[in-house]
């Protein structure tokens, strides 16, 4: 006699695994009550939608954020839906994750990933099993932690997308909070100047020099065609010379000669462009750059409107008090 699942035995599974009931049913009885197989098919299913699914994208999710003392983390799982990102089970499987990585005080994705959960089975495991019950493709796609005392966090709005961690030298929560806002609202590339990647200055500074020279040229090419006696507003692109010839605002002789002084100038400006003009204003640029997207040298967003940075603000809070480290992670598109 074949076996027939009872409801003890598929609550029982269920809770051990996080599937759904009427998956979990139909794995019992083709294991014949077997938990250990039953658990196995569960997986096996979660594999097998997970490699079919594997070349879909992941734009959605759910990242928390969680301290206690001397330690703060957070984590991000992605799947492909918000209906799913939102759901109790969903953000309960990345609380879950979350808090196996801080009490084991992970330092690292691989480590959180082989976590052993409450279940038995691995952080990983799970995601992917959670991807057999959903029929959409997950990841456990980002883990970040500052470990010492002074930490604020922060979950933005609430929505689990986009999550914060601040450390300060100094014990002062409410400025650790603001300050982990403005990470969130600012999106800072690094703390400070000394600390900004150098693979990001030599590109900033590459597009710089490139955006100056266009600027350059652009403008040598202005000048001329207004010289000559046309509005170069009405030649700034081949679509603008098509439209403005249709209503009349531009001969048909005019935007031959604004192609023309617009080829030889263009030519004739950038083989004589100055080196050092070009590199002052480059730099110029990727100063501009430090301030608006080093942590320390923004302009804080939560104070009293007196445009001062976040280290001027800090000090006026106390004049010892700095920021040690911070930590961002965001499912959303910036």
């Amino acid at each position: 006699m074949a076996y027939k699942a009872n409801m003890d035995d598929i609550k029982k599974l269920r809770t051990m695994t996080g599937a759904g009931l009427a998956d979990v049913k139909k794995a019992l009885e083709e294991a014949e009550g077997d938990f250990d197989k039953a658990k196995d098919l569960l997986r096996e299913r979660g594999l097998a939608i997970a490699a079919k699914r594997s070349d879909r994208e992941t734009s959605n999710g759910c990242v928390l954020v969680k301290k206690v003392a001397g330690f703060a983390a957070m984590v991000a799982v992605k799947c492909e839906t918000d209906f799913v990102a939102n759901g109790a089970d969903f953000i309960a499987m990345t609380q879950s994750i979350l808090d196996a990585a801080i009490e084991a005080r992970c330092k690292s994705l691989d480590e959180v990933k082989t976590l052993k959960l409450a279940n038995g089975e691995t952080a990983e495991a799970v995601v992917t099993q959670r991807s057999g019950i959903t029929g959409e493709k997950m990841e456990l796609d980002g883990y970040n932690f500052i470990e010492g005392d002074n930490v604020d966090v922060y979950d933005h709005m609430g929505r689990h997308t986009l999550a914060t961690m601040v450390q300060l030298n100094k014990n002062n929560e409410d400025a650790a909070h603001k300050v982990a806002m403005q990470v969130a609202a600012m999106k800072p590339v690094a703390l400070n100047a000394e600390s900004v990647d150098q693979k990001i200055l030599d590109e900033e500074y590459k597009t710089a020099v490139e955006k100056t020279k266009l600027e350059q040229v652009e403008k040598a090419v202005v000048a001329a065609i207004n010289k000559a006696g046309i509005n170069a507003n009405l030649v700034d692109s081949e679509d603008h010379i098509e439209s403005n010839i249709a209503k009349g605002w531009l001969t048909a002789e005019q935007a031959e000669q604004a192609r023309k002084i617009r080829a030889e100038v263009s030519v004739e400006k950038a083989a004589s462009l100055n080196p050092a003009m070009i590199e002052s204003i480059a730099k110029g640029r990727v100063q501009k750059f430090l301030k608006e997207n080093c942590l320390v040298d923004q302009e804080f967003q939560f104070g009293d409107g007196d445009k001062a940075t976040v280290a001027e603000w800090l000090k006026r809070q106390d004049s010892e008090l700095q920021i040690v480290n911070y930590k961002r992670f965001t499912l959303v598109a910036e």
